[in-house]
C-alpha cells in the first residue's frame, strides 16, 4: 500500500471535519439574536422618559385648576379630563382650528414629498450644468434662521392681500430645502442608473420614468419625510401666529388663547394641548407600522 493511499482517508475525514465546521458557522450565523434583560431595561427607561410629559399632560388635564397648584402635584387621573376638554374645545374654537390645520399640514406635506422628491431625482440622476452650485446654494438656505424671512415674507402676503389666509401658512413651505436634500441623499443609492436607462430604452417619457421608477423607489423615504412634514407642519407655532388670526386660526394659535387672561386655567390648558396632540398620535397608530416597513423594505433594497 503506498503512501498517498494511506494518507487519502485522513485527507477526507480532515475535509469533512472542516466542512462540519463551516456548516456549524452558516447554522449559529442563522440564528436569531435575543435580548438580553440590559437591553429590555435600557429599552424601558429610554419608553418612559418618552411617555413622561404625555402622560403628565394627561394626568394635568383630568384635575382641577385648584389641584394642580398644590404641593406634591396629583401623580394619577382625575375626573375632569372630559370637562375640561370640553372648555378647551368651546373657549378656542379648536373644531375650526382642527379643520384648518388638516388643510394647511396636509397641503404643505403632499407638496412638500411631491417637490422634494422630484428636486432630489434631479439632482441626483440627472446631469445639467451647475447642479451642483444649485444643491450648495439649496443646502445653503438651511443655514439662515426663519426669523430673519418674518418681516419680508409678511409684507409679500400683505401685498398679495391674503392676510389672515390659510394659503399664507401654505406657500412659503410647498418645498423644503431639507426635504430636497434628504430625497437627494436616498435616491442615490436607492435607485440605479440602469433602471433609468432601461426604461429610457423601452421609449418611456420622462413622466412615465418618474411614475414608474422614481416614485416606486422612493415609496420608503417619501412616506418618512411626509411622516416629519406632517409633524412639523402641525406643530408650527411661530409664522402662524403672525399671519393668523383668531377667527381663523390653525390649532397652535387656537392654543395659544387659552393662556389668556388674568388667572390661566392650567387644566384647560393641558387639556388643549392633549387635543392638540392626539391627531399626531392617532397619525403614528395608525400610520407607524406602514412607515416603520417601509423604511425596512427601503434599507433592504439599498
Amino acid at each position: 500500500m503506498t503512501t498517498s493511499e494511506l494518507t487519502l482517508p485522513q485527507t477526507q475525514e480532515t475535509s469533512g471535519k472542516g466542512s462540519r465546521k463551516g456548516s456549524r458557522r452558516v447554522m449559529g450565523a442563522g440564528k436569531q439574536l435575543h435580548a438580553g434583560p440590559v437591553t429590555y431595561l435600557v429599552l424601558a427607561v429610554f419608553a418612559l422618559v418618552s411617555l413622561a410629559p404625555l402622560v403628565w399632560t394627561a394626568i394635568a388635564a383630568s384635575r382641577t385648576d385648584r389641584r394642580l397648584a398644590e404641593t406634591p402635584p396629583p401623580l394619577w387621573f382625575g375626573g375632569n379630563l372630559f370637562k375640561n376638554m370640553q372648555a378647551a374645545w368651546d373657549e378656542a374654537g379648536l373644531g375650526t382650528a382642527m379643520f384648518n390645520s388638516v388643510i394647511v399640514a396636509g397641503a404643505i406635506t403632499i407638496s412638500t414629498v411631491l417637490f422634494s422628491t422630484l428636486a432630489g431625482f434631479a439632482f441626483a440622476k440627472l446631469q445639467f450644468r451647475f447642479s451642483s452650485v444649485l444643491l450648495l446654494l439649496t443646502i445653503g438656505t438651511m443655514m439662515i434662521p426663519p426669523q430673519l424671512a418674518v418681516v419680508p415674507l409678511y409684507l409679500w402676503m400683505a401685498d398679495l392681500g391674503w392676510s389672515n389666509q390659510l394659503q399664507t401658512v401654505i406657500l412659503p413651505t410647498l418645498v423644503t430645502a431639507f426635504g430636497t436634500f434628504f430625497m437627494r441623499q436616498y435616491l442615490v443609492q436607492a435607485l440605479p442608473t440602469e433602471l433609468i436607462e432601461a426604461a429610457r430604452v423601452d421609449g418611456a417619457s420622462s413622466l412615465r420614468v418618474v411614475w414608474h421608477v422614481v416614485f416606486p423607489a422612493a415609496r420608503p423615504a417619501m412616506a418618512v419625510l411626509g411622516l416629519l412634514t406632517f409633524v412639523f407642519a402641525w406643530n408650527d407655532f411661530l409664522w402662524p401666529i403672525i399671519a393668523l388670526n383668531q377667527q381663523n386660526p390653525t390649532v397652535q394659535v387656537a392654543l395659544n388663547s387659552l393662556g389668556t387672561g388674568y388667572v390661566p386655567d392650567q387644566a384647560v390648558i393641558m387639556a388643549g394641548a392633549l387635543l392638540g396632540t392626539l391627531p399626531l398620535l392617532i397619525a403614528f397608530i395608525l400610520f407607524g407600522k406602514q412607515i416603520v416597513g417601509g423604511i425596512m423594505q427601503g434599507a433592504i433594497k439599498g
